[in-house]
């Protein structure tokens, strides 16, 4: 589990629910079905009219990345990988590595192996991978942009929200009692709006993005390595090229 994900929502949204009973308010008098169905089903409406329904499905599906998967890569055991792989292939050759392939869990690393094995001339490999890349990060945007339009959305809704339940308030101008209470119902959908957008939908589009760059600098890190290996790249020159790849350049090995 990704706890920053987890901890940083149940914390927002705890803090607002907090704030609301200092402030005197009744955590009873935030729960408003209508202005929730306005809100969340309008923001929906509007985002599904923006995106195609597999985009939506690729955004729903990215989810499990923000909050179960971290963001936390070990660098160093990639490389550790690579640099083992490269010495091998100087004393036995690459064929070598065959039966190293079904015990790599990265898809990617595993398949730029397998097209290394294969045979694959260096620049096609390079070329290979960069598409691949290329995918990803394209895929990887859609999804954030899916919840970075629903964000954008989502605070216009509420106070479309807002706006009809004022028109339902002065209808019953009659009842003067029951004006302060109305209004508050009113706005209570502009909060969801601002809320959503701001503490989930919008959140989770940067957590995308941001994976998405790490990412795809561990993809680059095992690009250069395999080609490296293919290349038959004396190890410890292919490791002082790799930890460019790291904030702190591996020492003696480690």
């Amino acid at each position: 589990m990704d706890g920053a994900s987890l901890i940083g929502l149940f914390l927002g949204i705890a803090a607002v629910l907090l704030g609301t009973i200092l402030e005197g308010g009744n955590l009873g008098f935030i729960f408003q079905p209508a202005a929730a169905a306005i809100v969340f089903g309008g923001t929906f409406g509007a985002t599904l009219l923006s995106y195609s329904f597999r985009d939506i499905r690729r955004a729903l599906s990215g989810l499990k990345d923000v909050f179960v998967t971290s963001l936390e890569t070990d660098l160093n055991e990639y490389i550790h990988r690579i640099i083992t792989f490269a010495s091998v292939t100087r004393r036995k050759g690459l064929v070598a590595l065959e039966g190293e392939i079904s015990g790599i869990r990265d898809p990617f690393f595993r398949k730029a192996m397998t097209l290394a094995l294969d045979g694959l001339s260096r620049t096609a490999l390079r070329e290979t991978m960069e598409e691949e890349m290329a995918t990803h990060e394209d895929s990887r945007r859609r999804q954030a942009g899916v919840y970075e339009t629903a964000g954008g959305y989502a605070p216009t809704i509420g106070i479309i929200g807002a706006v009809i339940g004022l028109i339902h308030v002065m209808q019953n101008l009659g009842e003067p009692g029951r004006l302060g209470e109305g209004i508050a119902v009113a706005f209570v959908a502009t909060v969801y709006g601002v809320g959503l957008a701001n503490l989930v939908l919008l959140p989770i589009s940067k957590k995308i993005r941001t994976r998405l760059e790490r990412e795809l600098h561990l993809m680059r890190l095992v690009t250069e390595g395999v080609s490296g290996i293919q290349s038959g790249v004396h190890p410890e020159f292919l490791r002082e090229r790799l930890s460019s790849f790291l904030e702190t350049p591996l020492k003696g090995g480690k």
